[in-house]
């Protein structure tokens, strides 16, 4: 049964709705879903709607004026408690006991037991929101949301997890990380039928669209591309600060393995044979990890820098120091490190993984994932090339600034929005 809407289909066009922005993990360190919401529902509000969101822990950073309602778990991922039940009375829930026996037994049960308590907390709502937006949780309880309580929702898919599935499974080493990997990634089975029935799907790029399509088996005329946008509150130019000279960065997440990082090691292990070179990478690898032991199995010691996890507002000055951003991804399904350099003027290497090429453009330098030769030589390349450094640092940012807005972001999230009620009604 549905409910009655709020605005009629007639008149949905042109007026203000109330958004429901739903994410299972909403706090910005936590990754791009934090991102994602942060600023998309803060760009929502600056174009007049009135804009909800629903979260588990860690909870998000909202702009003011944005309502948020908190929806707490047993948060097992908090490296405060890792694994561990804060309070044992909290187990008295059979959501939290799911919760606790899935992440138990190696699966990661966080999308399925949020979309639980999100129909929970909707179901006792009063007020009918215009449209639910699913952050890419894709439970069971999104499809009770729109089925059962009849609210109008859409869904984010960023980019297809079956491709994280298949790179984890082959970097695992032994057969037991190889069944560890898949029970992990047992949630999919779940997102995969979920999805098929949302009524529209948004996601971030065309290479997106179509590998999700082919990999959930979903029709292509289903999804609504939204290209991210690029926060530039924090990524801009400092053109007052000095670039060091022979200086790399990164901002993958050292130990997984689909940003390739280790190619870029290996790359740079080989051109510090040649001549000096320095790289930084955005966070702080996996004590033990295979990162930590590649670094110092290559001899790179003196040459590589973590900077453990930073402020954002110190992100542009570790871009405006570097001499050239690299992006060594093996697939993105977007890329958003890769348009953070750009709105930073810095230029840019990427690999051709994924959605990368359709966010670099022609305002950058692209080489094919896991080629680390490929990486060598367009590293060196550049070093030697300052004024292609520079004219690839100004279209970079041209770039950002007329195609990777929030706003335009928020604008064509919106249409999607009216598309669907238009159509739900």
């Amino acid at each position: 049964m549905r409910r009655k809407s709020k605005i009629t289909p007639s008149r949905s066009n042109g007026h203000p709705l109330h958004i429901c922005l739903l994410t299972y993990r909403g706090n910005p360190a936590c990754g791009g879903q934090g991102v994602y919401i942060n600023y998309l529902s803060r760009a929502l509000l600056e174009l007049g709607h009135k804009v909800d969101v629903v979260s588990g822990p860690p909870y998000p950073e909202l702009a003011q004026g944005i309502v948020l309602h908190k929806l707490p778990s047993l948060d097992l991922y908090n490296a405060n408690h890792l694994f561990k039940v804060e309070k044992l009375s909290d187990l008295k829930s059979p959501i939290n006991q799911l919760e606790y026996l899935g992440v138990s037994s190696g699966g990661f049960p966080e999308p399925f037991t949020f979309g639980l308590r999100a129909y929970r907390f909707l179901r006792g709502k009063q007020a009918v929101y215009d449209i639910v937006h699913d952050n890419q949780c894709l439970s069971y309880g999104i499809l009770g949301i729109s089925k059962l309580l009849g609210i109008p929702t859409v869904a984010t898919i960023h980019h297809p997890i079956t491709v994280d599935r298949k790179t984890d499974i082959q970097a695992a080493k032994t057969l037991r990380k190889k069944i560890m990997a898949l029970r992990w990634y047992s949630f999919l089975g779940m997102q995969k039928r979920v999805s098929r029935q949302v009524h529209h799907i948004i996601t971030v790029s065309e290479c997106s669209k179509k590998d999700i399509s082919k990999d959930f088996k979903i029709p292509e005329h289903k999804f609504r591309v939204v290209p991210n946008g690029i926060n530039t509150d924090y990524f801009y130019p400092l053109p007052h600060v000095k670039r060091l000279p022979n200086q790399l960065l990164a901002t993958n997440s050292a130990d997984t393995p689909l940003k390739g990082l280790r190619y870029l090691l290996e790359a740079v292990a080989s051109i510090k044979k040649k001549r000096n070179i320095k790289l930084t990478v955005i966070g702080k690898p996996k004590k033990g990890g295979v990162i930590e032991h590649l670094v110092k199995n290559l001899g790179l010691m003196d040459c590589v820098t973590f900077s453990g996890r930073i402020e954002y507002k110190d992100f542009a000055r570790y871009y405006a120091e570097a001499t050239i951003a690299v992006i060594s991804s093996l697939y993105e399904g977007f890329g958003m490190p890769a348009g953070e350099a750009m709105a930073c003027g810095v230029p840019v290497i990427s690999t051709t993984g994924g959605a990368l090429p359709e966010v670099v453009g022609d305002a950058g330098v692209l080489v094919p994932p896991a080629d680390k030769e490929a990486l060598e030589r367009a590293i060196i390349s550049l070093l030697d090339n300052p004024e292609k450094r520079e004219r690839l640092g100004r279209l970079g940012l041209e770039r950002v600034k007329s195609s990777f807005t929030w706003k335009h972001a928020a604008q064509k999230t919106v249409d999607v929005y009216r598309e669907t009620i238009d159509a739900y009604y």
